[in-house]
């Protein structure tokens, strides 16, 4: 089947750093539907899922990328880290950072929820910090369908601190610092992610209802970059600082060197 053998070619990219110059004509997704099934295919190659990530929630991102809404893409386990961690940079060829606000379920919210479901769906905000990669030479110009058989760009991410209160949060308004190598090197606000982080959790609720999928309890979703995101290097560090809520620190090492 094409979406099997699409999944295929985008999962050896992911395990051998090698890029696709586009999915081969005969195999590549042409809608979104083809684009959901190669992604369900890949998930079963690369393991265990544990949320979801949503690609293109700034208008610069779907400008960037031609898009003309977000994407929902599998995370995986085992690219999830701690903060804490060293993350091997010169395994991501995007190569960049970004600070993000994200959601813990407790529950599943149900087919096609309403804001408040999923907010009643929720155990807890925390704050991250997403390293988003493409195995797309040009992951600019592939496309809405190939870039969710990518898993929307999926890539390695970092858990933060648990934020209390997060519910009666002005999270639109509250202000998100990027700092690479010690230096600011974007500002922004949660105001960046639909409108609103938790517009965004609920977006993404309603869209996977679309493709058959659902939030489980104890799935992360991840909601996209609050600002424009940092470039990475090994031994490098970038902090998110979200103000008053904390913040997440997180060193890149160059995986060859055995670090």
């Amino acid at each position: 089947m094409k979406d099997e053998r699409a999944a295929e070619l985008i999962w050896d990219a992911w395990r051998t750093g090698e890029r696709l110059d586009g999915l081969p004509a005969d195999v590549r997704p042409r809608d979104e539907r083809e684009g959901m099934a190669a992604q369900d295919r890949l998930a079963g190659l690369a393991g265990p899922v544990f949320g979801w990530k949503i690609a293109a929630t700034t208008a610069y991102a779907q400008q960037y990328l031609g898009l003309p809404g977000p994407l929902p893409g599998p995370m995986f386990e085992r690219f999830r880290h701690a903060e804490g961690d060293a993350i091997p940079a010169d395994t991501m060829t995007m190569g960049v950072a970004e600070p993000e606000f994200a959601f813990r379920m407790k529950a599943d919210p149900g087919p096609a929820p309403t804001l408040d479901a999923v907010l009643d769906a929720v155990d807890t905000m925390v704050l991250a910090v997403e390293m988003p990669d493409s195995r797309y030479t040009d992951h600019r110009n592939a496309g809405g369908p190939q870039l969710l058989a990518d898993a929307a760009c999926g890539g390695r991410w970092v858990e933060g601190s648990a934020v209390p209160g997060w519910r009666e949060l002005d999270l639109a308004e509250h202000p998100v610092i990027l700092y690479a190598e010690g230096t600011e090197f974007a500002r922004g606000s949660g105001g960046a992610v639909l409108g609103d982080p938790r517009l965004a959790l609920h977006w993404l609720a309603s869209e996977l209802g679309r493709h058959g999928h659902a939030l489980r309890p104890g799935d992360v979703v991840t909601t996209g970059t609050a600002t424009t995101p940092a470039p990475i290097r090994a031994g490098g560090r970038v902090v998110a600082d979200f103000g008053s809520l904390g913040s997440v620190e997180v060193g890149f090492r160059d995986e060859s060197g055995g670090g």
